[in-house]
């Protein structure tokens, strides 16, 4: 199963959009394995963001993961990177399909609620960036058989 991480950005917290971001996941068929509710530090923030160090956005990036709490999350399920990002929509809120996340909340890209990761291997280095191991719960879920199994 692959493992991708969920950031509900500061914009979408002070929104009050946790619920529906969650909400979303878990009716797509996603499984929630970790969530935290927390102040990103600023050491956290430049590692998070560190391979756009030295845009001209970098500075405003880490400014504003810091300015208020993130509600960060590890969701899981076949494919997982790819359904939240489709779930998210585009990066930029304007070009999201409508019924995605961003489409229906959100107007700008500085302001478009979530963080998703981008690919398995960056679904596996944000997750380990921003939990430890023993965060990560793993369990079953009754109604996988009728969600992720073939026939």
């Amino acid at each position: 199963m692959e493992r991708t991480l969920v950031l509900v950005k500061p914009d979408g917290v002070q929104r009050g959009l946790i619920g529906e971001v969650i909400s979303r996941l878990e009716r797509r068929g996603l499984k929630l394995v970790a969530a935290k509710f927390i102040q990103v530090s600023q050491e956290l923030a430049e590692t998070h963001y560190a391979i756009h160090k030295g845009k001209p956005f970098y500075e405003g990036l880490v400014r504003y993961i810091t300015c208020a709490p993130v509600m960060a999350m590890v969701w899981e399920g076949p494919a997982a990177v790819a359904a939240v990002r489709q779930t998210m929509g585009a990066t930029r809120p304007t070009e999201a399909a409508p019924g995605t996340l961003r489409h229906d909340f959100a107007l700008s890209i500085s302001r478009n609620l979530t963080h998703a990761s981008d690919s398995p291997e960056n679904g596996e280095k944000e997750v380990a960036l921003w939990f430890k191991a023993e965060e990560l719960t793993g369990w079953e879920r009754s109604v996988d058989p009728w969600i992720v199994e073939g026939n």
